[in-house]
């Protein structure tokens, strides 16, 4: 696994979340309340709209476009009887630093 740097700890608290760019992937961060911090693809699986505006209350992410929610531990949807999960990345804490492994990474393109 090769994980990289998103955020430092104090980036995120219980209960919040955060939408971080590591390279050309987006990456959602979830700490559900009572639980442990989740990292996830930060783009819905029902329409493939990035999460920007999403909202969590703790428990339940729910994608602005369309209104369908997710479980903040699972990533499952919690709206429709569908299949439609979030994408999971492996996290880690080392020290002070949030990482996560999504894969190999692509640099963003300088302006031209």
């Amino acid at each position: 696994m090769a994980f990289t740097a998103v955020c430092p700890t104090s980036a995120i608290s219980e209960g919040g979340m955060g939408l971080f760019q590591v390279g050309k992937k987006s990456v959602l961060l979830l700490w559900p309340a009572g639980g442990e911090l989740k990292a996830f693809r930060g783009r819905c699986p029902h329409a493939d709209v990035p999460l920007t505006e999403a909202t969590f209350d703790g428990k339940t992410i729910t994608c602005p476009h369309h209104q369908w929610g997710f479980d903040g531990v699972s990533g499952k949807c919690v709206t429709h009887l569908v299949r439609n999960t979030l994408h999971a990345y492996p996290l880690q804490v080392e020290g002070s630093e949030i990482q996560v492994d999504v894969g190999p990474v692509k640099p963003l393109r300088a302006p031209a």
